[in-house]
């Protein structure tokens, strides 16, 4: 009988698990949402997205990787710590493991997104590559020489935590002022447009219920020429640019692509940084990293995560 690898994406509110190929082709997916976070209670819905997508076929589960926010035991599948879900070594690859009785396979769920997209998306061919989300946060990963960087305890890639205003910018989830997260993610760009709506008593953007201002509003408003528009999303692109032009100077890649929500803005996001981020290039030749939008967008996650579990860990060399 054939067999057949799974890659889940856990996120705050929903889980997608897919049917993956050999080729980075989703064959069946399913996704459903989480409310409650409850350990057992998201353990609950894991499986059962897992046996939706698995409902297609009676091919025997091979492998189980799944991409989970938090510091990721990778040795035992334990959630060692997670803000989003409130929990502290919870046993997520023991439980699925019981719960399937195959190998499961456990990682940060950005370092699995930058696994898809490496592989099979925008990283394919290029030995040196970074993938940022730009969402409610920053989350991200960093290939170089090739190889998956995971640093001594599996926490490498925690772009979004550098501080780019470390005196006057926005407070950050993590307890920083100023981080990159802060200023250039989703909810960046909002606070942005929040901090200057002052400046702009006529605006529609705020009229109302300013608490219901969402990114992509912002980013039309900006593409229609809105004076307020504008403005916040130039800020906000001085902000990403600074970071993005940071990790140039970290890493040295060839290729940063751009993924999350403010990333389907595509060219008029891609137009606006590059040549702000190729003016703060200092020491490396400007103009040599290529940033563009990610390809695999809400999949990526879901496609590393069974890379992942097909190479037995998470190794962007498919030799493993």
């Amino acid at each position: 009988m054939a067999r057949k690898t799974i890659g889940i994406d856990l996120g705050g509110s929903h889980v997608l698990a897919a049917v993956v190929g050999d080729d980075g082709a989703i064959v069946a997916r399913a996704e459903h949402d989480i409310v409650d976070h409850d350990f057992e209670s998201v353990v609950k819905i894991i499986g059962a997205a897992v046996d939706e997508a698995n409902a297609s076929s009676k091919e025997r589960v091979e492998t189980i990787g799944i991409g989970s926010p938090g510091d990721i035991d990778a040795a035992t599948g334990a959630v060692r710590y997670s803000p989003n879900f409130g929990w502290h070594d919870a046993p997520l690859g023991a439980r699925l493991t019981e719960r399937f009785g195959c190998a499961v396979v456990v990682a940060n769920d950005a370092r699995c997104a930058t696994l898809g997209e490496y592989t099979f998306g925008t990283g394919r061919g290029t030995h040196d590559f970074v993938l940022l989300t730009l969402g409610t946060g920053i989350g991200g990963g960093i290939v170089a020489a090739g190889e998956l960087v995971r640093g001594n305890l599996g926490g490498a890639g925690e772009i979004g935590h550098h501080q780019l205003r470390a005196t006057d910018g926005f407070i950050c989830g993590c307890g920083k002022t100023g981080c990159f997260e802060a200023q250039a993610s989703g909810l960046g760009l909002i606070r942005h447009a929040l901090a200057i709506a002052p400046s702009f008593p006529r605006s529609t953007l705020v009229s109302g219920k300013p608490e219901k201002l969402g990114s992509k509003a912002i980013r039309k408003a900006a593409e229609a020429g809105d004076g307020h528009g504008r403005a916040a999303w130039a800020r906000y692109i001085d902000d990403l640019a600074s970071g993005l032009a940071n990790v140039i100077a970290f890493v040295n890649p060839e290729c940063i692509a751009l993924g999350g929500g403010v990333a389907s803005a595509g060219a008029f996001l891609i137009d606006a940084v590059t040549p702000r981020v190729d003016a703060l290039t200092t020491m490396v030749p400007r103009g040599m990293t290529r940033i563009v939008a990610a390809a695999l967008g809400n999949d990526a996650g879901a496609i590393g995560a069974a890379t992942m579990a097909r190479r037995g860990g998470l190794s962007a060399r498919a030799s493993v």
